[in-house]
């Protein structure tokens, strides 16, 4: 079913409708106050948005991309506001694809470049969005939309990563083609990557002990849970606590001229450890660990 899914726009009420039904699944929505409703979806998809479906054979819907026309320093851009996929169509590849028809439509508007919003802590996105996509990111939102009441997010402050995608940048182009793949740790600790925070086992999770906030390295690396929901239904506190340190450690380094560049995640037999990467002084186009300078076409 997932392998023969088709990507394409969604139009018919019919089909917004299981946009809806499929956000309730995805976020865990117990009510319809965190919900996009149809009349937005609607509207977004015909005045100049894209609103694009992953359908089985069968006309069921498997997953969606949303996003609209906006603008940051002057200057056009698409901004993507929701990516959701089934959890059963999780992991096949479904997100990557309607990523690229998404990729492909903002292009043809004459666009090169869309951005969106992650958090920072959830690896599973990391890995679609650092490594198969080739996004990039220099900014930290604070708490960035209040307290929300879904599955995922609800009781934890809502601290976000803006990603940024380079449509037409080298990089972008050798991600999704699969031509360039993710460094290991080994890779970036052997070309002298510094971690910055110190992490210790605390009963079943991984807890965070202790940060470097005056890094000065080329590359650094800080280390986030293995799996955060896990995390967050072990020890609400421990949760919070991953937050806070994170959030000082990235706005440091933000602040310092580090751009987030890659995602490693290596599993042990006994846990799974997840690092972000960054770079210093970079601009748009970047590479492991000293690829050739690159030419940034538009922003």
């Amino acid at each position: 079913m997932i392998e023969a899914a088709v990507i394409r726009p969604i139009t018919s009420v019919e089909d917004i409708r299981q946009v809806e039904a499929l956000q309730r699944q995805v976020w865990g929505l117990t009510s319809d106050a965190e919900l996009v409703p149809l009349h937005m979806l609607k509207a977004t998809a015909e005045n100049g948005g894209l609103l694009w479906g992953a359908f089985s054979a069968q006309g069921d819907l498997l997953g969606f991309v949303l996003g609209f026309l906006a603008r940051q320093d002057g200057r056009l851009k698409h901004y993507s506001h929701m990516l959701g996929v089934l959890p059963a169509a999780q992991g096949a590849g479904v997100g990557f694809r309607l990523k690229c028809a998404q990729r492909q439509a903002v292009l043809d508007q004459g666009i090169d470049r869309i951005t969106w919003t992650v958090d920072p802590l959830e690896g599973r996105n990391a890995r679609l969005n650092l490594g198969k996509l080739g996004v990039v990111c220099s900014t930290y939102h604070r708490d960035l939309y209040g307290e929300l009441q879904d599955g995922l997010n609800a009781g934890m402050p809502t601290d976000r990563f803006q990603v940024d995608w380079w449509l037409r940048s080298q990089r972008v182009e050798r991600r999704t083609k699969g031509e360039s793949p993710s460094p290991t740790l080994p890779d970036v600790t052997t070309a002298g990557a510094m971690r910055v925070n110190e992490t210790k086992r605390a009963g079943a999770i991984r807890v965070p002990s202790g940060s470097d906030l005056n890094g000065t390295l080329a590359m650094l690396l800080i280390e986030i849970p293995g799996d955060f929901q896990e995390v967050k239904q072990a020890d609400r506190q421990a949760a919070l606590n991953w937050r806070m340190h994170t959030r000082e450690l990235f706005e440091t380094y933000f602040r310092a001229g580090y751009t987030v560049t890659e995602f490693i995640s290596e599993s042990t037999a006994q846990e799974r450890r997840s690092f972000y990467l960054l770079q210093r002084d970079l601009a748009f186009e970047v590479g492991f660990p000293s690829a050739p300078s690159e030419t940034q076409h538009a922003h």
